[in-house]
């Protein structure tokens, strides 16, 4: 399992959902917030990939629960709420992780495929942690929400227009409903990963092979970034460690968003002693 970056128990009797939670990322921080004591539910469409992560927590000692939860869908979503608190009393944490991306040319796009990627990434989003801040409001202890971007938000993301459209939807989200919940307690942020190695990103975007290596070159890191290092980014979003930052959005990139293209050139720029 991982091995996370805060002290043990740092999430001790926290209850915390994590959309997507069955792959990727998501998976990453269910393991994580485990280890640092969070009791999980995990929800996503695929059943058994969150049977897998819960088996993986429950081997390791914690405590965790599979609901299978398509977020486009309110009811289901009201499921997903409902069996966490019979099964654990309520909800302390929410990280809305759950997305759906392709590459495909603007001109190209379906209606379907547009709103296929807007409904899980925009309207998904908004039904979880409306949904979740309903009871953390009612519950009256307060909560923590993570939202998972992407670094194309500021920048654009050619070939990925909805996801960056819908990213940049959550973003907003995050900075309007920051500010409107305080007062209930709830503290809301972001995290945007750069390229990140995943089953994802490395197959169904990028293709693997030789276009992994030239993305990895403008890198200023050098490297993709792993699971494990966004999960611990998250994992100090709901902790206490990070009780007075609100609204606001953690960069996990190796510095790939402020690379413009130059880090290449740097060593055949002409230079001179001062």
């Amino acid at each position: 399992m991982n091995q996370p970056m805060l002290p043990a128990g740092t999430l001790q009797g926290q209850i915390a959902i994590i959309t997507g939670g069955g792959t990727g990322m998501g998976k990453s921080m269910a393991l994580t917030f485990a280890q640092l004591g969070a009791k999980i539910v995990v929800a996503s469409r695929k059943l058994e990939n969150l049977e897998t992560t819960v088996k993986e927590i429950e081997a390791a000692g914690g405590e965790a629960l599979a609901v299978q939860t398509d977020v486009r869908d309110p009811a289901q979503v009201a499921n997903m709420v409902e069996q966490t608190k019979a099964r654990f009393g309520g909800i302390d944490i929410l990280v809305n992780n759950a997305a759906g991306n392709f590459v495909s040319k603007a001109e190209d796009l379906s209606p379907n495929a547009w709103n296929a990627v807007v409904g899980i990434v925009l309207n998904g989003t908004w039904f979880c942690t409306q949904a979740v801040a309903r009871e953390m409001i009612a519950r009256g202890r307060g909560g923590k929400m993570v939202n998972i971007i992407a670094t194309y938000v500021w920048n654009g993301g050619p070939g990925t227009a909805p996801s960056a459209a819908a990213k940049a939807g959550v973003l907003s989200l995050t900075q309007s409903l920051s500010v409107e919940w305080a007062q209930h307690h709830i503290r809301i942020n972001a995290i945007a990963p750069g390229p990140v190695a995943t089953e994802n990103t490395t197959r169904q975007l990028f293709g693997g092979g030789g276009l992994i290596e030239r993305i990895s070159k403008e890198v200023p890191l050098g490297r993709f970034g792993e699971v494990d290092e966004i999960a611990n980014a998250a994992a100090y979003l709901v902790s206490d460690y990070a009780a007075y930052v609100t609204g606001t959005c953690l960069t996990v990139d190796g510095g790939s968003m402020l690379n413009k293209g130059y880090l290449k050139y740097l060593d055949k720029m002409p230079g001179k002693s001062v």
